[in-house]
């Protein structure tokens, strides 16, 4: 064991005020722990403990203003050297660069190297709900490394090369910034100029660098340090606060856990700030009945919209109850399932297609189906029948403009699907569904349904719909309402099918019938459009010959 200390890291220039103290004399600490909270004209940011062990002084207070390279407190550090006098020791400010190493000559040689992995295209402004990895991990190619989460879906993010983590530039709750580094990899075997090693770079600090920055304490691995936050990873973290709460990132993330809504939580910290102990306590009060629900301000999914909220109810008088947070999907998807609802006046037919010849089609080409590796479901089937009908039927494949003054007629027939993850309610779009074949469409459906089921939708996935297929399958009832997916303007609800009596002029004979639904957008579409919409559907549906004509 031996005594060390812990300094400010590169906070991206300037001072910062302490705001929050996490530890004490005698406390025991582990690396990348959050130890105090510091704020800057624009964000208030965590500073993680470069080393492990237990705290002997605390050199700071509450107030006092640092930059980079300020003692923080001392450590007794785990894994050090035990003879603390042959540690050499830290550089000062006074002490003269590092002297740049002779120039070698540029030649392509394989080395380790340094790279960062950024935020994928598509992915700007979605959430950082889950970090799989730590600094000092061993990755291989493709191992997830964080999960975002977007408006409609959650996506992992994977690693470009194999390599071992040496900094982590986002925390779970982060908004992540276009091209924004999420992390970087040591990786061996990839070509660099010079010929020189470049994990020396990473050990040592760079030659280039001013000599009056404070060099930290080489008993210290750089692997171990804290990673530097920069000008970018400042701007992640101000974009993850809300301008109307004065709190740091861990109280908010520990909010987000316990599914508080921080705007209706009173601040007893200095200046108002709110501490972990007010939401505890505001939970307590909750939990117990002492602060009514009625307080907090009413959401998009539970009122507003210039209707009455609905009032709040104190359920722990009726017994025990658990409260959890819904998934930012779920909320999503509540929030726009009100806003379409509240929008778009609904206008819903049902019928029932016969199914029988199609299923004795669709049967029929199980063999094939088997060899080419694809399962046949009698959604592709619905799916062609469905683009057939918006060719057919134009004024069905549509959208309002928001101007509110104008109709966007689209030229392509992508279709949506609903899809039940276990994140929550999703809709992949396939595409150009009109310029695909049956066994297109089934390899295409199976494989959005395994994504969707693995968390591995990309926002992408799901843009640029034309028209939905809700389908509930076997546990589908007799019919239902389903909800417009605004900006279309039509959806299709699929029930359980099952036989039934039908008249065929001279007798009943048995006939498998499917329950069918049609919600529409009744500002774009009128009752004329939509039953000759839903007659050809139908058509098709029963005598899937009609798609060659």
């Amino acid at each position: 064991m031996s005594i060390q200390t812990v300094s400010v890291p590169d906070i991206g220039g300037g001072e910062a005020e302490i705001i929050e103290i996490s530890v004490a004399v005698g406390d025991v600490i582990e690396l990348e722990q959050s130890v105090i909270v510091l704020e800057t004209d624009k964000a208030s940011m965590d500073i993680p403990s470069s080393l492990a062990g237990k705290v002997t002084k605390v050199s700071v207070n509450v107030g006092d203003k640092l930059s980079e390279g300020d003692v923080i407190f001392e450590v007794e550090a785990e894994g050090a050297a035990a003879d603390s006098e042959q540690a050499p020791e830290p550089a000062t400010k006074e002490e003269p660069a590092p002297v740049a190493a002779e120039p070698v000559e540029a030649v392509a040689t394989t080395g380790v190297q340094v790279v960062d992995v950024c935020v994928p295209e598509g992915a700007e402004g979605a959430e950082v709900i889950e970090v799989m990895v730590a600094v000092g991990d061993e990755v291989n190619a493709d191992d997830s490394l964080i999960v975002l989460e977007t408006d409609k879906a959650s996506m992992e993010v994977p690693a470009p090369n194999a390599g071992k983590v040496v900094s982590i530039a986002v925390n779970t709750g982060d908004t992540t910034a276009e091209g924004g580094v999420i992390l970087s990899l040591e990786v061996e075997g990839l070509e660099v100029e010079g010929g020189v090693d470049v994990s020396a770079s990473v050990a040592e600090p760079a030659a280039s660098q001013e000599s009056a920055k404070p060099t930290p304490p080489p008993a210290i691995p750089e692997t171990a340090s804290a990673p530097a936050t920069s000008d970018r990873d400042v701007a992640v973290i101000s974009a993850s606060q809300s301008k109307d709460v004065y709190a740091g990132p861990a109280i908010r993330k520990f909010a987000r856990e316990m599914g508080v809504n921080l705007t209706i939580v009173k601040g007893t910290g200095d200046r108002n700030r709110i501490t972990k102990d007010d939401v505890k306590n505001y939970v307590k009060d909750i939990m117990t009945g002492k602060q009514p629900l009625a307080s907090a301000a009413p959401s998009a999914i539970t009122g507003g919209a210039g209707i009455p909220s609905i009032p709040p109810v104190d359920f722990t008088q009726f017994g025990d109850i658990d409260l959890e947070p819904m998934t930012k999907i779920k909320k999503l998807t509540a929030q726009n399932m009100s806003r379409n609802w509240l929008n778009i006046p609904h206008v819903t037919q049902f019928d029932d297609a016969d199914i029988t010849d199609l299923e004795s089609f669709r049967k029929s080409l199980k063999p094939e189906a088997e060899k080419r590796g694809v399962k046949l479901t009698p959604l592709p089937f619905l799916l062609k029948a469905c683009a057939a009908a918006l060719v057919a039927e134009p004024s069905f494949n549509v959208s309002m403009h928001h101007d509110g003054v104008h109709i966007v007629h689209k030229k392509y027939v992508h279709i949506g699907i609903a899809v039940d993850s276990p994140a929550g309610l999703v809709v992949p779009v396939i595409r150009d569904v009109d310029k695909k074949g049956l066994w297109e469409l089934a390899a295409e459906f199976m494989e959005i349904i395994d994504k969707a089921r693995n968390g591995k939708l990309g926002p992408k996935d799901m843009q640029g719909g034309c028209f939905t297929i809700s389908s509930l399958g076997a546990m589908g009832g007799q019919g239902f309402t389903p909800i417009v997916n605004a900006p279309e303007v039509a959806i299709l609800g699929v029930s359980r099918a099952e036989m039934k009596p039908k008249w065929n002029g001279s007798e009943f004979e048995p006939r498998n019938m499917l329950p069918l639904s049609l919600s529409y957008d009744h500002r774009a579409v009128n009752g004329a459009d939509a039953g000759r919409f839903f007659t050809y559907l139908n058509s098709v549906i029963a005598d899937v010959r009609r798609l060659l004509l």
